[in-house]
């Protein structure tokens, strides 16, 4: 086989019957070519394109996107990590799988976080490799076993807090959503009929209960978990 392949994807035929359209983005040569081998090599699969980095793939033509891209993490350049937001923006309908050998929480995190569609560790089967592509294909989010564990750990680490936990006050629930609707400290004051030192004085404790450093970081928190509801 080739070492080299056109960056260029083939047109899409027969959108029904059509195998599944693959990309890598692996910059270790051995790796890349054995992981586009495995899929030339499958009935069903064909493999469009393979980069060495971010910045190649996002210079080749786009025209007809692949159905899955297989995206390496330790990457020269912009980090496959960074790399997802742009690839996701460009190929919208692309499912992205991590396919790497780094499973702490942070990297795992992270890349779940920019919209990575699966995580797999690069000591998965080929037999299971493969089955992962047409669960993407299919929506699914593949994970390695050993990633599912970790993104359960963390699933109980950061879940948030009830509400409750948080024991504002009413006083300070409504001052919270004088923030969320964009008042100042000042306007808030008018709105109390108070000082704006008592105001200070109150986001203070709102900031204090909901571990937070800024009115737009409270203002974030009580948004995502509904506190004002």
């Amino acid at each position: 086989m080739a070492a080299k392949m056109s960056l260029r994807f083939p047109p899409v035929t027969a959108p029904a019957d059509s195998p599944i359209r693959v990309a890598l983005v692996e910059d270790q040569r051995r790796t890349r070519e054995g992981l586009q081998a495995l899929i030339e090599g499958s009935q069903g699969f064909v493999c469009v394109a393979a980069w060495r980095s971010i910045e190649e793939a996002m210079a080749a033509d786009g025209d007809t996107p692949p159905h899955v891209l297989l995206l390496d993490l330790g990457l020269p350049g912009m980090s496959g990590i960074d790399g997802i937001v742009p690839i996701r923006e460009r190929y919208p309908e692309t499912a992205i799988v991590i396919l790497t050998v780094y499973e702490d929480n942070d990297r795992v995190f992270q890349a779940l976080c920019a919209g990575a569609n699966g995580y797999l560790l690069k000591n998965t089967p080929p037999v299971k490799l493969l089955d992962s592509l047409r669960d993407a294909r299919k929506g699914g989010s593949p994970m390695s076993p050993e990633i599912a564990r970790r993104v359960i750990e963390l699933f109980r680490k950061f879940r948030p807090p009830e509400k409750a936990h948080y024991s504002l006050t009413p006083h300070e629930l409504r001052l919270l959503k004088f923030l969320v609707e964009g008042h100042s400290y000042k306007t808030a004051a008018v709105e109390l009929g108070v000082s704006i030192n008592t105001i200070a004085f109150h986001v203070q404790n709102i900031y204090g209960k909901l571990q937070v450093h800024s009115k737009s970081e409270a203002v974030a928190r009580a948004l995502r978990e509904n506190l004002l509801d």
